[in-house]
């Protein structure tokens, strides 16, 4: 039977949270351990990175995420150039959300057992979305748990760096800023649980699922790295706030304000989730709630700069649109016409 949600997928974003929300608990209190002190926490537990005061000056944004199950398409297809850009891009971008520069990075690689030429075609992509990014990869872990893996697993932690004064946390968002959505290349990195058992329980991985694409390739389309252009932005335009949009969707913007959102422009989703939403019968709701639905990133800027925003992302290659408006409500993202309603 195929799943028509995520959590019929087996990923349940709301146990995921509650589950964050256990953790948090505990690991909350260990803030007060760098009080007043180089290390001091200026975020708390919650946004896209941790930000820990440096210096008088300068604060340091940490990051760790993985690639996911994105891993079982790369394994599946014998394809693995491509996961190590997404392992950068879901650490740099999460990074500059708070206006910083990513510096540096490291990696964990779990194996079942050592296989020299998988790993060069990971640290290939890896060095690639370093590239991109502008980190330097310096140093990491590679560990054979054959007892605990089954294949690879794939993970990085990331350091940026930001002044005091361009730290961008949301604070400064109010009601009639305006949305600006950053293209993603596709599925990203999230959501692969979902898509890859619909589109893979009625195609093989060399089967042409959309004119001229692969299903390996749709699957394993590397996420977008938003890092030159939104260092850009910060030099140039008055940004209130930013979100990467990863697991949650668009629920995402929820993450650093308190105020509500209208998004009423929305561009045309790519194809892919069009495929997946007909493979599954999946409702508008469900898709918008697992998805980017076409949307990597957003930028919240006063409405007068949104012009400023499409034009520094044009530069870059990065489409970009005003996409709606921050609106007075509490924590919620409507998106119209399709009537959804998001919450984090």
């Amino acid at each position: 039977m195929k799943p028509r949600t995520y959590a019929e997928a087996g990923v349940d974003i709301s146990l995921e949270s509650l589950a964050v929300k256990a953790m948090a608990e505990h690991l909350g209190r260990t803030l007060a351990y760098r009080a007043g002190k180089v290390g001091e926490s200026l975020t708390g537990i919650g946004h896209f990175s941790a930000l820990v005061k440096l210096s008088s000056s300068h604060a340091l944004a940490i990051n760790t995420d993985g690639v996911g199950s994105k891993l079982l398409v790369a394994q599946a297809a014998g394809r693995y150039e491509t996961v190590g850009i997404d392992l950068v891009a879901m650490n740099a971008n999460d990074i500059v959300c708070l206006g910083a520069e990513p510096l540096v990075m490291v990696d964990y690689l779990a194996v079942e057992k050592p296989e020299p030429r998988i790993a060069g075609e990971i640290a290939r992509g890896i060095a690639e979305g370093a590239r991109m990014a502008g980190v330097s990869v310096v140093g990491g872990e590679t560990a054979t748990l054959p007892e605990m893996v089954r294949g690879i697993d794939l993970a990085g932690t990331m350091v940026g760096i930001v002044e005091l004064s361009r730290i961008v946390t949301g604070r400064e968002i109010v009601p009639g800023d305006t949305v600006v959505g950053l293209r993603s290349s596709g599925i990203h990195s999230n959501g692969l649980t979902l898509a890859r058992k619909l589109i893979l329980s009625e195609h093989d991985l060399e089967d042409e699922v959309l004119p001229g694409r692969k299903a390996w390739q749709v699957l394993l389309e590397p996420t977008r790295i938003y890092v030159r252009e939104v260092l850009e932005l910060v030099e140039r335009v008055e940004v209130h706030g930013m979100a990467h949009i990863t697991g949650g969707g668009l629920a995402n913007l929820c993450r650093i304000t308190e105020h509500g959102f209208l998004l009423d422009s929305l561009p045309e989703p790519q194809e892919e989730f069009r495929l997946i939403q007909e493979l599954g019968g999946i409702s508008i709701d469900e898709m918008y709630r697992t998805f980017n639905m076409g949307v990597g990133f957003c930028v919240v800027v006063p409405e007068e700069h949104a012009d400023e925003v499409v034009e520094v992302c044009r530069k870059y290659g990065t489409e970009a649109q005003p996409v709606g408006r921050v609106v007075e409500g509490r924590n919620t993202v409507r998106i119209e016409p399709e009537g959804v309603e998001l919450r984090y």
